[in-house]
């Protein structure tokens, strides 16, 4: 059943909505919101749910500047400072399983900005944003050279643009959707768990 809790970080409290799965947990997959969305965007509730049922343990983190009220994002420095704390702490909650980090949009690139500090196994980003709309030179395909699995899942309609493949990253181009990944968001978990079983992460 899920559960929520405030952990403190050097930017102020973060919450974390824990999912556990009914048997022993395979992996531990945590998860971050879009900047001025929250952790029930039905992307992120989807993959969830499908997550849970594969056997992972699901933890969606609210950032500190969402958990005050306010839908303006913090910097990139104070987001990933924060998710560090946060992830510390789940580390020591759920030892001896891979460490699987993700989210959507802002959260996928705090995910892929940190994934080598906190010592994930894999990357889960949907909808990366590639650059702001109508902005392509300002591209932020470094960010994805994780150096571990990453897995970009974008809609063909995203304007924020959709990253092309690279060594150790796989691009699935969702037809028909837009940056919210509204349209079927069980088809997009899907995708993801499908990669997470190749991986050997989810039952």
């Amino acid at each position: 059943m899920p559960h929520d809790d405030l952990l403190d970080t050097p930017r102020g409290p973060a919450r974390v909505d824990t999912g556990r799965p009914a048997g022993t947990a395979r992996a531990l997959l945590v998860l971050g919101h879009g900047a001025g969305g929250d952790v029930d965007a039905p992307d992120l509730l989807a993959l969830c749910h499908a997550a849970l049922a594969a056997g992972l343990v699901v933890a969606r983190v609210t950032q500190p500047y969402r958990v005050a009220g306010r839908r303006a994002p913090a910097p990139a420095g104070h987001l990933d400072e924060a998710w560090r704390s946060v992830l510390a702490v789940l580390r020591d909650r759920h030892p001896g399983v891979p460490l699987l980090v993700g989210g959507r949009s802002s959260g996928a690139r705090v995910a892929c900005r940190t994934a080598t500090a906190v010592g994930a196994a894999g990357v889960v980003a949907l909808a990366f944003p590639l650059h702001p709309p109508g902005r392509p030179e300002r591209s932020r395909a470094g960010e994805l050279a994780t150096g571990v699995p990453t897995l970009v899942v974008n809609g063909d309609r995203d304007p924020f643009g959709v990253p092309e493949p690279a060594p150790g990253v796989r691009v699935v181009i969702r037809s028909g959707e837009r940056h919210d990944l509204r349209g079927d968001p069980a088809a997009t978990a899907a995708v993801v768990l499908d990669w997470l079983r190749e991986h050997g992460w989810a039952g």
